[in-house]
């Protein structure tokens, strides 16, 4: 299933910490209870690629990077300090202004060398992304973790690392449209970042006002061993061209045929991983959408510049039997339908779930879940170099749940627009799935997918 393997060295320098380029507020500042909820408190990857620009020539994208980032950080310094834990795991930022982990690298290759591993998952991609020790926790370590890889024909790499507590796929794109905007010559970001973290706090006192089935906890018999746990895990890139989605939506019926792509594509990974999983017609199985929750509040201009999680996962439950003996559309009205509780009420049901359940986690027993990223406009990153050849993901799975997974817009090697589905599973799952995914696409008499893989042991 593997190509062969994209081999370059790359030379590091030692991690240094990137400051505030001015005096910080030195104070405490509590994260929401969305923010400091267990399914957040991880590091997700992310990478941009962009290409030598030959009137950047002159310029040294590591040091245009790196003093635009400390100007950035004047702004949004909570980032620049360190994540504290307190009562009843209560979780906060300590503004100490001691700044994000920075690391400048070069690699032995240029950016044609990667050919059409220009998408998740990266070749080497410990390499782009140093794991510093330490740097995979959250608490009493730098937010942000970020390496600058200069490459032999010109281009560059950046990698970074988000400490997902501190803010979302949007709040991250707004901290990194102002860090492009002072690597041009602003002087201060056109969107003010705004913390407002009360908004979601929850209520006194708290109280579950909507069914959250994202958040069931749901318990193996004891000694169980999942199966992720004990087998090689294969991570591979699906890549869905415009054509792939119209055959998709000709499978829904009419009255689903308004659906977003995100809806059909999650459909397909929800219905394909179902398959591929060969779970017991009457096991229960659920997909949680990460909806963007700004625009379902009233008082939306409240949340303009605001940087924290304004996320739901809302749930859609069946049974492993009625989704696999259903038509595709079953998926697609349970996805539409789980999308559609989410509201300003919800989301403060959920940040008192938080408090009275202990921050739990969202339930991962035979689960999915799909965030959409073809609206945070990564593509439009711009530094000086142009737009990224790539931007969003750099491989599936959120930290240890091996069930995430990105849709992310891309324009592959040929040049053609589409949308990346990156996801891992075990090896012989992850067969069954690209064979149930071709035999959807197949069924249209359109041409099956592409995608590109490679295949580490589990963790």
């Amino acid at each position: 299933m593997a190509s062969s393997p994209l081999i370059f060295t790359v030379r590091r320098s030692q991690p240094e910490l990137v400051r505030p380029a001015a005096p910080t507020p030195r104070e405490v500042k509590l994260l929401s209870d969305i923010d400091d909820q267990e399914a957040l408190r991880f590091n997700l990857p992310f990478i941009f690629v962009f290409r030598h620009e030959p009137s950047m020539t002159k310029k040294n994208p590591v040091k245009v990077l790196k003093d635009a980032l400390s100007k950035t950080l004047v702004y949004y310094y909570p980032g620049a300090g360190r994540i504290m834990e307190g009562a009843e795991r209560k979780l906060m930022v300590d503004c100490t202004g001691e700044g994000v982990m920075f690391i400048e690298a070069e690699a032995d290759i240029t950016l044609d060398q990667f050919g059409d591993a220009l998408q998740p998952p990266f070749p080497c991609f410990q390499e782009i992304l140093h794991d510093v020790p330490g740097s995979e926790k959250i608490i009493d370590r730098p937010i942000r973790l970020i390496q600058v890889t200069r490459l032999k024909c010109g281009g560059f790499i950046l990698a970074l690392s988000l400490n997902h507590t501190l803010g979302d796929a949007v709040g991250l794109r707004q901290f990194i449209h102002a860090w492009t905007e002072m690597a041009q010559g602003a002087n201060q970001p056109s969107i003010q970042p705004v913390w407002c973290r009360e908004i979601l706090m929850a209520r006194d006192p708290p109280q579950i006002t909507c069914n959250h089935r994202e958040y069931e906890q749901i318990t193996l018999p004891p000694n169980t061993i999942k199966e992720e746990d004990t087998t090689t895990t294969v991570h591979q890139s699906f890549f869905f061209t415009p054509a792939h989605v119209v055959a998709i939506r000709c499978l829904v019926p009419l009255h689903l045929r308004q659906c977003t792509a995100f809806d059909l594509i999650a459909a397909c990974y929800w219905y394909c991983r179902t398959k591929a999983l060969q779970l017991r017609p009457e096991e229960e199985v659920r997909i949680m959408c990460v909806v963007n929750a700004r625009s379902r509040f009233t008082d939306r201009l409240s949340l303009v510049g605001y940087y924290g999680n304004c996320i739901a996962f809302p749930a859609a439950v069946t049974t492993a039997g009625k989704l696999c003996g259903n038509p595709l559309g079953y998926a697609v009205d349970l996805i539409r339908k789980a999308k559609a509780q989410v509201t300003e009420e919800y989301m403060h049901s959920v940040a008192d779930l938080m408090v009275i359940k202990e921050r739990c986690s969202f339930t991962d027993l035979r689960s999915s879940i799909v965030s959409d990223w073809t609206r945070a406009k990564f593509a439009e990153v711009d530094f000086g170099w142009g737009g990224p050849v790539y931007s969003g993901a750099a491989k599936g799975g959120l930290g240890s749940f091996s069930g995430g997974t990105f849709i992310v817009p891309h324009k592959n090697a040929k040049g053609e627009e589409g949308l990346i589905l990156p996801i891992c599973l075990p090896y012989e799952d992850m067969k069954r799935f690209a064979k149930e995914l071709d035999e959807i696409l197949a069924s249209q008499n359109h041409a099956t997918i592409s995608g590109s893989s490679f295949v580490t042991s589990a963790i």
